[in-house]
């Protein structure tokens, strides 16, 4: 317990002499001295001697990427989706980057559900939909060139008018579509962060612009930003 304290300090505070960790964890200098003497024989602690202090040892990184190569955005985001979902009353989707889509892989209905406008596998279309222009904002996906399809009558079919788009995307960190994919559809998406910063998933909600208006979307905004942070801690996201 007290060696998991001592850990805990140090991924916290970064380097740290003795004394700080002690201060830190409320246990005698002493008793950190020895528990610091054993991790750094286990390689969970290194010990720098040009400062004196410790840091966390290589033997910590490679255990935690074996967690985390094991996690599944599915399952670390499922429970918070349904959270969403609850608090919201729209359905929540989730969905990973493709080459040129985004692709769903999950999602939680609401008692609203729209049937066929959200199924396991549906391409999130980059230009035309809320999930689509999170990915070509911060994925690793160059933007499509020459004239866009058009799915409704409010779709961004001219690229210099959707790079201005996804450059908006990118400076407020999330995106929205109000009739762009399907008449009728309004959403909004959020990117969800790998432990290395890159771009795990995408998080939409969505529903009939009827009820998802813009007034709603934006009051059910801090709590979609609420759940992809949530997710990307849990798959190893730290903010910078």
């Amino acid at each position: 317990m007290r060696a998991v304290q001592v850990l805990d300090a140090l991924a916290e505070g970064g380097e740290l002499g003795t004394t700080d960790v002690a201060k830190r964890t409320g246990i005698s200098a002493s008793t950190v001295s020895r528990q610091l003497g054993t991790l750094v024989r286990l390689g969970l602690v290194e010990h720098v001697p040009a400062s004196g202090r410790y840091r966390l040892g290589i033997r910590v990184l490679r255990l935690a990427n074996a967690v985390l190569g094991r996690l599944n955005v599915r399952d670390v985001a499922r429970p918070r989706l349904e959270a969403l979902v609850a608090e919201v009353g729209e359905t929540a989707t989730l969905s990973i980057p493709g080459d040129n889509d985004a692709i769903t892989v999950d999602f939680v209905p609401s008692k609203h559900y729209l049937q066929g406008v959200t199924q396991l596998g549906r391409p999130s279309v980059g230009h035309a939909s809320s999930a689509g222009k999170v990915m070509l904002a911060f994925g690793d996906v160059p933007l499509p060139r020459g004239k866009l399809a058009s799915y409704a009558p409010r779709t961004i079919t001219d690229p210099v008018a959707l790079a201005a788009e996804i450059e908006r995307v990118r400076e407020r960190g999330w995106a929205e579509a109000v009739d762009e994919r399907e008449v009728g559809l309004s959403a909004i998406a959020a990117p969800v962060w790998g432990a290395s910063g890159e771009l795990a998933a995408v998080v939409a909600l969505q529903g009939p612009t009827s009820r998802f208006d813009e007034a709603t979307m934006h009051a059910a905004l801090p709590r979609l930003l609420e759940c992809v942070r949530a997710i990307s801690v849990a798959l190893g996201w730290h903010a910078g």
